[in-house]
């Protein structure tokens, strides 16, 4: 389990979110054992995440394990080490442990940006290099120019288009698997009960329709079966008397080349919440009903691995 630190910022994706609450996540996150922090330099609405992640773990930093991200726009060499250096400001550090490209960008040659991010882990500024929503094209180009050790992609019991090509690829170069949304942004929780009761900053993939509010995709979505699927897992964890997000982180972590689930907690309650989920070991026959429950979901959003995008951005 990592803990992912986009909810840091707040803004309009996440809401009003303090400083305090999130330095105390940290802490929490630690007492407890998990100690791998995911963040980006993007993450820049109220606060900015390295900004609030970088004071959580002063006198903590020899705890953490730091993973950030630079943005798609940044992906020149010269932007690449100048960037890195102010995210290692940011965070209050002097090396980050996984540095990521965080999209893809067409517009530069991807031997540039490795060669940039080699160059990094040679003077000890980044221990790894990570890329996040890379598609097979992309990700068989990194690995041509350099040592990639990880992909972080949406993956979920509602969202399982890497399962077509992306995930059986990571498997076969040894390329671990980075999860981010494993609970479809609390809509496996139960927490809803309809799409529109999913706040506008969470209900803009494409499960939902282009006429939700922040919506930039171009079809119709998939309400219906979405959450007929909701309905389907939560009856499997009522019958086996789990709490259907523990079902689900569950269900991920025994799907190959899974390494990490990034989950998000606003307070450190929600911490807590997510931890018996990493001690619990799903029975066979439940993995079996949860990935028949939501196999028609899957094949109605198709291929495309990009929850935001139609056409995607991944190639």
């Amino acid at each position: 389990m990592a803990l992912g630190c986009w909810p840091f910022a707040g803004g309009k994706v996440w809401g009003q979110q303090e400083d305090a609450d999130s330095i105390a996540v940290v802490h929490a996150a630690l007492d407890n054992g998990v100690n791998f922090f995911d963040t980006a330099e993007g993450y820049d609405d109220d606060s900015n995440s390295e900004v609030v992640l970088g004071n959580a773990l002063i006198r903590r930093r020899d705890d953490a394990v730091i993973a950030t991200k630079v943005s798609a726009s940044n992906l020149r060499p010269d932007d690449v080490v100048s960037h890195c250096e102010a995210s290692l400001r940011r965070l209050r550090t002097d090396y980050i442990d996984l540095y990521q490209i965080h999209w893809p960008n067409h517009e530069v040659p991807l031997a540039e940006t490795m060669t940039a991010l080699t160059t990094l882990v040679d003077a000890g500024k980044i221990r790894a290099i990570g890329v996040c929503n890379f598609g097979v094209a992309d990700l068989d180009d990194a690995l041509a120019y350099g040592v990639v050790v990880t992909n972080q992609l949406p993956y979920n019991l509602l969202w399982r288009a890497i399962e077509y090509e992306i995930q059986p690829m990571c498997v076969e170069r040894y390329v671990g698997l980075i999860l981010y949304s494993p609970l479809a942004q609390g809509i496996l929780t139960g927490r809803y009960a309809n799409a529109d009761e999913v706040p506008a900053g969470l209900s803009r993939s494409r499960h939902f329709s282009n006429q939700r509010e922040m919506a930039i995709h171009g079809e119709s979505g998939q309400e219906t079966k979405t959450f007929e699927s909701v309905g389907l897992v939560n009856e499997i964890a009522e019958v086996v008397s789990q709490h259907p997000a523990t079902l689900s982180l569950a269900w991920l972590l025994s799907r190959p080349g899974v390494t990490t689930l990034l989950v998000g907690a606003r307070s450190p309650d929600e911490v807590l919440l997510n931890l018996p989920a990493f001690n619990y070991e799903l029975p066979h026959d439940l993995e079996a009903k949860l990935t028949s429950a939501t196999d028609n979901l899957k094949s109605a959003l198709g291929p495309n691995p990009d929850m935001w995008h139609s056409p995607g951005r991944m190639r």
